[in-house]
């Protein structure tokens, strides 16, 4: 391929602003990552331009909206499953049996230690390290329980929580089904949408005194309102008595705080889950950080040997074990507001359409989209929500502890509060750090690969293509650099990929017509 003069060079930024809008036209992915494959058995390579599978709007319309219509087939063919899904789980292999023993005889190498006094720092980094290989390998969990020597909390609950009924757990995920006196059965489920309190009065998305709004609640709401979805979950399957499947997303209201859309297979009465939601909290064992010890210039000082020292008197901070071995109360306690709305959704009705497009209306849009705001107030607001969350914890291992006097977990030189990388801190997401969608592990009998392997073998048999050689080791794969010289300007690529799409669509349309189907609704969910 031959180099671009200058007159082409400056021509080039005008073709590819042609070529990105076609190409968002046509449902062609706008910044496609090419890699080259290499047929090891004839030894041809060819150039593939792969998607880039963004899900937000802001970075590729086409391939977010790809994903979004994959989670809405994953919600619509799970929520009102008549048959009990089936999950086998796979036979362990010769490494996950290996890792599982070595690990077994690890942990009691460090117990006999432990029993005899003896240092087992370095059996304990072991164990962890072999723990996280553990979960690489496909097994999650500790399998071999709690070590030694970790920390406990009490289980009881608040005496401030209304208790709950505690029902026989049943294997069982589809919830009830009624009989009507005509002999039709009906299998109805619930949609649920769950909000957070109020932090002060609101009017148009801003408080009404911004003086007097609880800013400091809010962010670690938002920080921590992932573990409270998931304690939600938990009394919902102990009261239900069932093991409830559930699709859910996480989007910001108005006023900037997350809230929950969620649909729940099965029902339960309203008083129920209203009381389940009342009962609901979680609380977050931590450090206390009502008293900022350090900020602006009088910041701790790192020292090689013991960490992190006060600037002051040279006293080393507590590290991360020692702040909680004594924490006595919750440094904050999270709860969900008063308004609770549950509705009733029938299979193949129109409400369950409206609620699956409800579920996945924002799912392409960042959670700090809501930030762009003409109106003053708005803003004021997110400007004050975002200070407040620059220097609330985000997790052990936050530079804010600092802040606190407290050396965060695995402390390194160069900590500095409210400098944080951690994406909570960031104004694309408000504090809410966790996924956007939450899908149980039996909604629909598949994984999210499994739904999108449905829909590209769909696609390949429609349009009457071979699948992939089932080899795994005749193709070799290498990502093509930027300025590689076979790699084509990306506005031909964006063309040629457009070209190729419509040619797609053709033939869908085609073997639509002769089916006597119609050709904007299949083809537009196949191929989208």
């Amino acid at each position: 391929m031959t180099a671009l003069t200058r007159a082409e060079r400056q021509a080039m930024p005008l073709a590819l602003d042609v070529a990105v809008e076609v190409a968002k036209q046509h449902g062609v992915c706008v910044r496609p990552v090419t890699v080259r494959r290499l047929d090891t058995l004839t030894g041809t390579s060819e150039n593939i331009d792969i998607p880039c599978g963004a899900t937000l709007d802001a970075k590729c319309p086409s391939c977010a909206k790809r994903n979004r219509l994959l989670r809405v087939a994953q919600c619509r063919e799970g929520w009102h499953l008549e048959e009990e899904p089936v999950i086998t789980p796979d036979e362990p292999n010769e490494e996950q049996r290996w890792l599982v023993a070595f690990r077994a005889d690890t942990q009691a190498e460090r117990d006999i230690a432990a029993a005899a006094g003896q240092d087992t720092s370095e059996l304990d980094e072991l164990i962890s390290a072999l723990d996280a290989e553990m979960h690489t390998a496909g097994l999650r969990g500790n399998v071999l329980g709690r070590t030694a020597g970790k920390r406990s909390r009490s289980t009881r609950r608040r005496q401030d929580a209304p208790d709950l009924p505690r029902r026989k757990m049943t294997d069982f995920t589809l919830g009830r089904t009624y009989a009507s006196p005509d002999g039709k059965v009906y299998r109805p489920s619930l949609f649920v949408t769950l909000t957070l309190p109020s932090y002060g009065k609101v009017r148009e998305g801003a408080p009404v005194d911004p003086g007097t709004y609880d800013y400091a609640r809010a962010a670690r709401d938002a920080l921590h309102f992932s573990k409270l979805v998931d304690r939600f979950v938990q009394n919902l399957r102990r009261v239900a008595g069932y093991d409830v499947q559930y699709f859910a997303t996480v989007e910001p209201q108005k006023r900037l705080a997350p809230h929950l859309h969620m649909a729940i297979r099965g029902t339960l009465p309203r008083a129920e889950l209203k009381q389940i939601a009342a009962a609901t909290y979680h609380q977050v064992w931590w450090p206390a950080v009502d008293r900022v010890a350090f900020e602006g210039d009088h910041l701790p000082v790192w020292s090689d040997d013991v960490g992190y020292l006060d600037p002051a008197t040279g006293e080393v901070l507590p590290t991360w074990e020692q702040a909680l071995d004594d924490v006595t109360d919750p440094m904050h306690v999270l709860r969900f507001g008063d308004q609770l709305d549950v509705q009733g959704v029938l299979a193949g009705t129109p409400d369950a359409d409206q609620c699956i497009r409800y579920l996945s209306k924002y799912l392409t849009k960042s959670i700090g989209d809501t930030l762009d705001s003409d109106d003053i107030r708005r803003r004021d607001h997110a400007a004050r929500l975002i200070e407040a969350l620059r220097y609330e914890p985000c997790s052990p291992s936050c530079p804010n502890w600092l802040r606190y006097g407290v050396q965060p977990k695995n402390a390194s030189a160069g900590m500095t509060p409210g400098r944080c990388r951690g994406k909570a801190h960031k104004p694309d997401h408000l504090g809410y750090a966790g996924r956007r969608v939450l899908v149980s592990r039996k909604w629909s009998n598949k994984t999210l690969a499994e739904h999108r392997q449905d829909r590209r073998t769909w696609v390949m048999e429609a349009l009457g293509l071979d699948r992939e050689p089932t080899d795994p080791h005749r193709y070799t794969w290498k990502p093509v650099p930027a300025g590689d010289a076979s790699l084509p300007p990306l506005a031909l690529r964006l063309l040629r990929m457009v070209a190729e799409r419509q040619r797609w669509r053709a033939s869908l349309q085609a073997l639509e017509s002769r089916a006597g189907l119609s050709a904007t609704g299949a083809t537009e969910r196949r191929v989208a």
